[in-house]
């Protein structure tokens, strides 16, 4: 009685313990014994989701690049109707190549611009400055008091006496260095842009904003005495989207490339084809549901598809290699199907739902662009579960493998030698392991030092997404070195309570800060309400030197901001802007600057004046930069947490844990190491690529540890298990991870450098992830995994002959073999 009680509770045990095993021999009787009503339900499937990733569009979205729950951007978002012209904007650089901006020619072309740009449709054509704009001004002080006007005068007629009137009203109007270049051989148009589209009233499309400056600007007003120079988000995304069309050219070479070495591998082109099919319908899926869920594809997730690829081509192998090695030892191709289905369904499915949580953890990064990333990834990562671990099987079970690959992989066998395998098989012994243990803390140690050094922002200017001869690098650079304003701007919001913006207290509040800021190294110039204030007094007497300075007279400060130019300050007199140009926008530069500011706020901010950040674009820039330094810590816990949790639920063992995940940590901690050394640093673009590392290369650790766990419970010593797992998994593992290497490293010849920066990292994850899971694991196993010998399998009565290597438990077999 106590017996029955015992085997009772085992069976209970096993049953709460191993649901995924209890469940195999129900999902393969299911999936194999409907093969045909699944073929029509994938095929259904299919050309649904293929009729709507047609209709996927390249998108982006200024306010899904920018943490808007950060405190800088709320305030920012609070008073963008105060700001106009200060967030998303563009600015166009129209250049006399001889001579200067003072010619009739000349003028004539920069007033075809400005008026063309007014018609672009997403331009905010009340705020569109340029010396052309009837908002901007000049002003002097004359015998008889202020006189001023438009900068270009209304009966301007392109003759030498108005371009000699229009050069005098551009040295009064003191955009000099702002609309006007340095060297008075170019000027700017700058051009403030709405987020949505005022005809739509759908976000603003930037690919078709950017192709219509090209179009209606560059390529219509560019001659050999006109050169255009465009600059802004707008420009750079546009940029991007335009590049990344290359992503099409590199993901056909991919198929290329992995299909040609898959073929070398294992010899049948009908494998081939169905592991390449399998992984493409996965892309097909991936981006038919985005489309249907109302996503689109930005230039920062357009790489995803190409990831799913990869995952889908990498269990595809995995598959592909066990049905060959059953049809090598006799079974048909049904049957061969079917096992493999049973050997890899478990731990196929662990490793993609650990995929897909694993990308799913960018969700706390709280950057719209990221979650999107994160949500694609996911996709991704669940339709692969059916494309490839249950359409591949479906197919190959009627397609079977070629007598080539059968005869290829007897070959091998026959030969039996294998000495790579073998030499790596003795890293589980007592002498390699440690030696390797050791090799893998000091590398740890050396990455750890490595990685002080990685920063969190840019570290190079203009946009470095782009390559540095890119043409917008160019046209940065030379608005950068010709105007003494620099295209990045951060913006203080000077707060106070209505009508008293312009009190003493206020201004000279203003002019400290802007005293503390002029003098980093990183600020080029500041300008404000206070600037004006003190050139008004100093107008007002004479230009005398002695009165540049704010007047604690309440009625000549009051009389100063009435004459201050638009923009100066909002309507209510309650909110001032101060304008911080910066060298550059690199992360050292906006820290200091932001520390200074904070500073200051903290030392001055009271209930009725308060200093904000920050608008600009070096503004968001700095506050994303510290959402993503506070979230990469918190996405790293996350994704090796989540991960972690379906492992040990797997394998039900710390031992094991720590056999699988010390290999994928080493690689996070190396490839922080390069990026530090190669000068990446940490950003919207480069953060997502370790959890996607992660998530890829957990899939070798678990197919690895899979087999090997199985032939050391039928009995085998640790050694010989190993060698045996690598003349299957490990060999595929090998093979998968060398081909992926190989399909991104082509990133590296991209004209979109974070495209080329994002190869070469995953090309480095793929690569150590997979020597990490057959040289750094068996070593762990060494000391961890205990063996115990194992009671020789009775043999079943009436079942079929196994023809296969993997060792499975009867009770796992007995469904398959009888079939």
């Amino acid at each position: 009685m106590n017996k029955h009680r015992s085997d009772g509770q085992q069976d209970l045990s096993h049953h709460l313990m191993h649901p995924l095993e209890d469940s195999e021999a129900a999902v393969e009787r299911w999936v194999f014994g409907h093969r045909s009503w699944l073929l029509l339900f994938f095929l259904v499937v299919s050309l649904v989701l293929g009729a709507q990733a047609l209709k996927l569009r390249p998108e982006a979205s200024f306010e899904k690049m920018i943490p808007s729950f950060h405190p800088y951007i709320q305030n920012f978002l609070q008073h963008r109707s105060d700001l106009k012209g200060l967030g998303n904007a563009v600015r166009i650089s129209v250049e006399a190549t001889e001579g200067d901006i003072f010619s009739r020619e000349f003028q004539h072309t920069l007033k075809a611009v400005h008026e063309e740009v007014f018609y672009i449709n997403g331009v905010d054509r009340a705020a569109l400055t340029s010396i052309w704009a009837a908002a901007v001004r000049w002003s002097e002080v004359t015998e008889e008091g202020f006189a001023g006007g438009p900068v270009v005068p209304d009966d301007y007629d392109g003759s030498d006496s108005s371009l000699e009137q229009l050069r005098a009203n551009v040295l009064k109007s003191g955009q000099v260095g702002t609309l006007v270049a340095n060297n008075f051989r170019s000027a700017i148009i700058h051009v403030p842009l709405y987020e949505r589209d005022p005809a739509s009233g759908q976000p603003l499309d930037y690919q078709r904003f950017s192709e219509d400056l090209e179009r209606l600007i560059r390529d219509k007003y560019q001659s050999d005495s006109i050169r255009i120079h465009i600059t802004g988000f707008a420009k750079v995304v546009g940029d991007l989207i335009e590049g990344l069309v290359e992503v099409v050219f590199f993901f056909a070479a991919a198929l290329v490339i992995t299909a040609i070495m898959l073929y070398g591998y294992c010899r049948c082109t009908r494998a081939t084809f169905v592991a390449i099919f399998c992984s493409t319908m996965a892309v097909v899926w991936q981006l038919g549901l985005l489309r249907s869920l109302g996503y689109g594809l930005d230039p920062y997730s357009m790489l995803i598809p190409f990831l799913v690829f990869a995952i889908g081509v990498s269990h595809g192998v995995q598959i592909i290699n066990a049905i060959v090695q059953e049809s090598a030892g006799g079974a048909d191709k049904a049957l061969s199907a079917r096992r493999a289905f049973r050997a890899l369904y478990i731990p196929g499915l662990i490793a993609l739902v650990s995929d897909g949580a694993g990308f799913a953890t960018l969700w706390v990064i709280q950057i719209a662009v990221i979650q999107d990333l994160a949500v694609a990834a996911s996709i991704g990562v669940a339709v692969i579960i059916l494309t490839n671990l249950v359409l591949l099987p479906v197919l190959v079970s009627y397609l079977g493998v070629s007598p080539g690959a059968i005869t290829h992989r007897k070959r091998g066998e026959l030969r039996g030698k294998h000495p790579v395998w073998r030499a790596m098989s003795r890293l589980t012994g007592p002498r390699l392991a440690p030696l390797m243990i050791l090799l893998g803390v000091v590398a740890t140690a050396g990455g750890l030092y490595l990685s002080q050094d990685l920063r969190v922002g840019d570290l190079d200017p203009g946009a470095p997404e782009l390559r540095p001869d890119s043409r917008y690098n160019q046209d940065n650079a030379f608005i950068t070195t010709n105007y003494a304003t620099s295209t990045d701007l951060l913006v203080v919001m000077v707060k106070s309570e209505p009508q008293q913006c312009s009190s003493y207290r206020v201004l000279d509040a203003m002019d400290q800060l802007q005293w503390r800021l002029v003098n980093l190294d990183g600020v080029q110039s500041t300008r404000s309400l206070a600037d004006f204030s003190k050139l008004y007094m100093s107008a007002m007497n004479e230009g005398s030197i002695k009165w540049l300075a704010l007047n604690r007279n309440q009625q000549l400060m009051d009389a100063a901001s009435i004459k201050a130019p638009t923009g100066s300050y909002n309507s209510s007199c309650s909110l001032a802007p101060l304008l911080v140009f910066l060298n550059d926008h690199k992360a050292e530069t906006l820290t200091e600057v932001v520390s200074a500011v904070e500073a200051f706020a903290q030392e001055n901010n009271q209930q009725n004046l308060q200093f904000l950040l920050g608008a600009g674009n070096a503004g968001v820039e700095a506050a994303t930069n510290i959402v993503i330094e506070q979230a990469q810590y918190q996405m790293l816990a996350w994704v090796y947490g989540v991960v972690s949790l379906l492992v040990l639920l797997t394998f039900r063992s710390l031992r094991t844990l720590i056999c699988i995940m010390v290999p994928l940590m080493l690689t996070s901690v190396l490839c922080q190491a390069l990026m530090s050394f190669l000068g990446i640093g940490i950003k919207v673009a480069t953060l997502p690529v370790i959890a996607l590392g992660v998530g890829i290369g957990v899939d070798y650790g678990i197919y690895i540890y899979s087999r090997l766990e199985a032939y050391l419970g039928s009995g085998m010593p640790l050694r010989e298990a190993y060698f045996s797992t690598l003349k299957t998994t490990g060999k595929a593992v090998a093979f998968t991870g060398v081909t992926l290497a190989v399909g991104v490293g082509t990133w590296f010849f991209s004209s979109i450098k974070f495209q080329a920066d994002m190869g070469l990292l995953l090309t480095f994850m793929f690569l150590w992830n997979m020597v990490g899971a057959l040289v750094l694991l068996p070593a762990l196993a060494r000391f961890l995994i205990k063996t115990e010998p194992q009671p020789k399998r009775v043999s079943v009565p009436g079942a079929v002959k196994q023809h296969s290597s993997i060792p499975r438990s009867t009770e796992r077999l007995e469904a398959v073999e009888q079939v």
